[in-house]
């Protein structure tokens, strides 16, 4: 098991169950107590838990997991999500993406796409976010068009969000928004964050057509904010461990569902 997986799970077992014992970790995930215990004070320091003797207890803090902590989750599905949902995008496109990271594996995975090279100079495809860390790891490829909205930076996502963000939004036109969420069931799209949600909501708002990309971990979930709607969103694209009774729901409510 990688670190950041380590630290995810570590994080994971910390919010579930709001204490956790050093030796049951060491047990659990098959390495020493030692190199848990330089785990959990790692965390420490970045206050996302306090240490006790013998383990951790939870801080009051938001087990909303920092995205650098959550790219290990799922990480397969989620490329495999990705190249399904970038076979959506032609040449010439506007593309409006919001944060997170299946999100940020469809960006890496159009940016490198053979058929959107650069063609005469011309940009492949413009990209609209509000995701810093899609914006830095896109902006030095020459084929893609990319617009950063403004707003507060949001750590734990990397997002911008509130007025300032709204203000490039809503003058803008989407050929195609890709979305990642929290979670998707009956009641739509939602997010841990208000402020995320509020700004994916402009996003979905401006866009002709609505794709979200979601592993099944997020199917039947629900989160504190609302997105949209189910009729709101055109595709879901999921992975091939979506159950079909999950995916039932989706398909009554006219939503062209992918599997990968």
């Amino acid at each position: 098991m990688k670190r950041y997986e380590r630290l995810n799970t570590l994080l994971e077992a910390l919010a579930e169950k709001g204490a956790i014992d050093v030796d049951e970790l060491a047990e659990q995930l098959h390495v020493s107590a030692a190199t848990i215990r330089r785990d959990l004070d790692h965390l420490g320091k970045q206050q996302l838990l306090t240490r006790t003797r013998g383990g951790a207890v939870a801080n009051a803090v938001s087990y909303d997991l920092p995205l650098r902590y959550k790219t290990a989750r799922f990480a397969s599905e989620k490329q495999r999500i990705a190249q399904a949902a970038a076979t959506l995008v032609r040449r010439g496109m506007v593309i409006g993406m919001n944060g997170g990271t299946t999100i940020s594996e469809v960006a890496r995975t159009l940016a490198t796409r053979p058929e959107l090279s650069a063609e005469h100079g011309e940009p492949a495809f413009t990209l609209v976010t509000n995701a810093l860390n899609i914006a830095n790891e896109l902006i030095v490829r020459p084929h893609v068009k990319m617009v950063l909205t403004g707003g507060v930076a949001r750590p734990q996502s990397y997002e911008m969000i509130g007025p300032l963000s709204h203000r490039i939004l809503v003058d803008l036109s989407l050929d195609i928004a890709f979305l990642g969420v929290d979670g998707i069931d009956e009641t739509g799209a939602t997010a841990h964050h208000e402020g995320e949600a509020n700004i994916n909501q402009l996003i979905v708002s401006r866009a002709a057509k609505v794709v979200v990309v979601a592993d099944s971990s997020k199917l039947g979930q629900r989160a504190f904010a609302r997105i949209c709607e189910l009729s709101e969103i055109d595709t879901l694209v999921t992975d091939a461990q979506a159950d079909e009774s999950q995916l039932a729901v989706f398909k009554e409510a006219g939503i062209d569902v992918i599997r990968s």
